[in-house]
């Protein structure tokens, strides 16, 4: 199969679709590889480290988009929308249920979208999306600290504080891997750290591993105002498997939050859990409404990419070759897989997605079948 792998344009986005080693599977099992030269660059991965794993280094971005598959980090831009084509597989993270145009731009193109973040196992893991949320969930309590000082607009706080003073009040919304990383930095740093989910077995076992060390509640309406009110630091970290996240704190509890306090919804690429957010960058990462500031950049771990970068790759690359091998066929025979098909002809295949826009859903076997 003919496989490309572009440069990233999304803004300060550096992560990278494939390392070397990826490649390198794939050119040893009689793959032919097109990477855009400089695509490794922002995650320190030169243009001669693909060369020696066998690729090919082409100049242009329609060169790269030409191939049978694109394997890519982040959704397609705008700019990127015509290089979408009905015979294109597109394997990377999509969100296409916070975001209508390009849902619109796949539907439309016919591409075979296969993304990250829905490919799920039989027991209800989501590999391809855990190594980004464990870098989002531990980057997004160093945010917060950082946001948090009065230099950048927070309530002039220290995190572990110091004798004599209280730490930072930190309320986690979401006790999944996204929660679970925050609260492990949040804890590391001293500060009062208080979880939120809605499962009690995944209270329970944040109560067993940290031992008093934090305190944990049920979701719901009445406990989330009463704990994000006091709190100097909201992290956001709501999942539903492809689908758009609830709004869990709303525009009218704004203005009873403590000014200069600070909410990171890390939840922004599914379209948030705060009425408020709207996705920002890492060029102009924040907002303020009504004394509170906002942190909503949509790909936080670009921040680290060459962390992000092998992180992810140690959960795609097995994907990746299997789909190289035997192409839709790997769809057909890898549930997991199935669950990952978002697009395919023109056709919806995964209903949180047709749900968030009342479209007609059919199912990934019968649309495979078609």
């Amino acid at each position: 199969m003919l496989i490309g792998l572009p440069k990233e344009i999304k803004d300060n986005e550096n992560r990278v679709g494939m390392t070397p080693g990826a490649v390198k599977a794939l050119t040893r099992r009689g793959h032919q590889v097109l990477v855009q030269s400089g695509a490794g660059l922002g995650s320190s991965l030169s243009d001669e480290e693909y060369l020696s794993a066998g690729a090919e280094i082409v100049l242009f971005a329609e060169d790269v988009w030409a191939a049978q598959m694109v394997v890519k980090v982040k959704e397609p831009i705008a700019s990127e929308y015509q290089y979408l084509r009905p015979d294109l597989i597109l394997f990377t993270y999509l969100h296409l249920a916070s975001d209508k145009p390009l849902t619109d731009a796949m539907l439309a193109s016919g591409a075979t979208g296969i993304a990250y973040e829905t490919v799920q196992t039989e027991t209800g893991q989501l590999p391809l999306l855990t190594p980004m949320s464990e870098v989002a969930g531990r980057m997004a309590t160093q945010v917060g600290a950082t946001y948090l000082q009065k230099s950048h607009g927070g309530r002039g706080i220290l995190m572990g504080g110091v004798p004599g003073v209280a730490p930072a009040n930190v309320v986690i919304l979401g006790a999944g891997i996204v929660g679970t990383n925050a609260a492990r930095v949040a804890v590391g740093l001293g500060a009062q750290v208080t979880v939120l989910d809605i499962s009690h077995d995944r209270l329970k076992y944040l109560d067993d591993i940290y031992r008093g060390q934090l305190q944990t509640r049920i979701s719901d309406e009445y406990n989330i105002e009463d704990v994000i009110y006091e709190a100097d630091l909201v992290i956001g970290a709501v999942l539903i498997p492809g689908g758009r996240a609830p709004w869990l704190v709303t525009r009218n509890m704004l203005p009873a939050m403590r000014q200069g306090s600070v909410i990171v919804d890390v939840a922004v690429d599914q379209g948030g859990c705060v009425e408020t957010t709207h996705a920002t960058t890492h060029s102009n990462p924040t907002y303020e409404i009504d004394g509170v500031v906002h942190y909503c950049v949509a790909n936080m771990p670009g921040a680290v990419p060459r962390t992000s970068t092998f992180a992810l790759n140690n959960q795609t690359a097995v994907y990746t070759l299997h789909l190289a091998n035997e192409g839709l066929d790997a769809v057909r025979k890898i549930q997991a897989l199935q669950h990952g098909l978002n697009t395919y002809q023109g056709k919806v295949t995964y209903p949180a997605v047709a749900e968030a826009f009342g479209l007609q859903c059919t199912g990934p076997a019968q649309a495979l079948a078609s």
